[in-house]
């Protein structure tokens, strides 16, 4: 047989990256499909968010015992069937925003696969990649869901004007089953040394098998540190992070368009390519993150919990700014500029608390992922769904939803998230193992 002549790990990187980048994809589809479908019958701007923040009461049921899949039955396996589910749904079920029943159902249902995916890839990656490369990996992969958001944007606007709402669904359907073959055909479990019969015991030890690319693979019999999970502090740090990062990029992914709509009365349609800049900008500014951070560790310029907390901090406070200063524009230019420099500098404190898990648990990153991601969704359900009963408030305060002060409040909500928890990740997070 012949060698490949780069790593495997490399080929399981960008097979990831492409995994985000689709799943992403997908929710940026939903959210424009609906609020097109949505506008057209006029729902109002509560049910609105009851409907976009659904996916995200399934997404939060299955973070952990999807991070516990992946310890149990492989990363590998749990991206599969995850993808395999969610791209059957998205290709069979209709789009009509009077079947309310069956709409909160599907996104119920999307986002409980939906939740195995990110628990999985963190396992996959502690298995296949080494500490050196970790920051570039994770940035790399995390960053496809932005370019997957910016292609969401830039695309699917014209292919419901011409095509219809239905349209991205079915291209969702495809690109999920096309994924879900290129997956199954080109990755495998990361090798392991085999660990001779005669000396093998009945209960394995704790001793863990370290795979020939460089990761740690924890045994699946191992015993997962529950009590000292949940009462860490730094993993605590990173859950309040986590939270912050998803409130600030679901009520941007989701209401965007509407304030886009209402706000500076423009329409998708007519922004051509200037309403893809924000996710584009997340997807350049992680992996910048990523190969910063990695070179700050590598060259031994900083620590890894100085480097963490460094990217971390400029990140989350430049992203704070940002979002006050978004409603004092009432120009699209003005408006694009502040989202693309908050989101931005969003992705790039990802490599600051995001990578952290597998610094602090590299062999339960899956585990320590699902909590934190738990976290992150419980913001697009408290995030998502607040903003909808803001701005049904105003309204019925009598306030004109064209105004952008009349915005203030959702925008400055996440600003404030921003600051507060940048100075917990400060003061708490660690760069260092402190789970065997």
């Amino acid at each position: 047989m012949v060698r490949m002549r780069f790593p495997k790990r490399y080929i399981i990187v960008l097979l990831t990256f492409i995994c985000t980048n689709v799943c992403y994809i997908e929710r940026v589809g939903f959210s424009i499909t609906y609020t097109v479908a949505a506008d057209a019958i006029g729902v109002n701007q509560a049910n609105k968010g009851m409907i976009l923040s659904m996916f995200y009461y399934g997404y939060v049921l299955s973070q952990i015992p999807g991070g516990w899949a992946a310890q149990r039955i492989g990363g590998r396996r749990v991206l599969l069937l995850s993808f395999v589910l969610w791209s059957m749904i998205c290709g069979l079920i209709p789009l009509d925003p009077n079947r309310v029943t069956i709409l909160v159902l599907s996104r119920l249902f999307v986002g409980v696969a939906q939740g195995f995916i990110f628990p999985a890839i963190h396992t996959v990656l502690a298995q296949w990649v080494p500490p050196q490369e970790r920051s570039r990996s994770v940035s790399l992969t995390t960053s496809g869901m932005y370019l997957g958001a910016a292609c969401g944007m830039l695309f699917f606007p014209s292919l419901v004007k011409h095509m219809g709402p239905q349209s991205v669904f079915f291209v969702e359907a495809v690109l999920g089953a096309a994924w879900s073959v290129i997956w199954l055909k080109f990755s495998s479990d990361p090798p392991r040394t085999d660990l001779p019969k005669v000396s093998m015991p009945k209960v394995p030890s704790r001793d863990m098998i370290k795979a020939q690319a460089g990761g740690v693979v924890a045994p699946r019999t191992v015993k997962i540190p529950w009590r000292r999970i949940i009462f860490s502090l730094p993993v605590w740090a990173i859950v309040v992070n986590n939270f912050t990062f998803h409130y600030a990029l679901y009520v941007l992914m989701n209401w965007l368009p509407t304030y886009f709509e209402l706000g500076l009365k423009l329409s998708l349609q007519d922004m051509g390519s200037s309403k893809m800049l924000p996710y584009f900008n997340m997807f350049i500014f992680s992996n910048i993150g990523g190969v910063v951070a990695d070179h700050l560790i590598t060259r031994r310029i900083l620590s890894v919990t100085k480097t963490r907390k460094l990217l971390n901090t400029i990140g989350f406070i430049v992203s704070a700014f940002a979002l006050m200063a978004l409603p004092l524009f009432s120009t699209p230019s003005g408006t694009v500029m502040c989202s693309a420099i908050s989101l931005g500098f969003l992705a790039l404190g990802r490599a600051g608390f995001a990578v952290n898990h597998m610094d602090v648990a590299p062999k339960f990153a899956g585990i320590v992922m699902g909590v934190s991601n738990t976290a992150g969704t419980l913001a697009g359900i408290v995030g998502v769904g607040l903003t909808g009963n803001i701005l049904e408030a105003a309204k019925a305060s009598n306030k004109d939803l064209t105004d952008s002060e009349t915005w203030k409040t959702v925008f400055f909500v996440p600003a404030y998230l921003c600051i507060f928890s940048s100075v917990i990740f400060l003061i708490f997070s660690t760069g260092e193992k402190i789970f065997e």
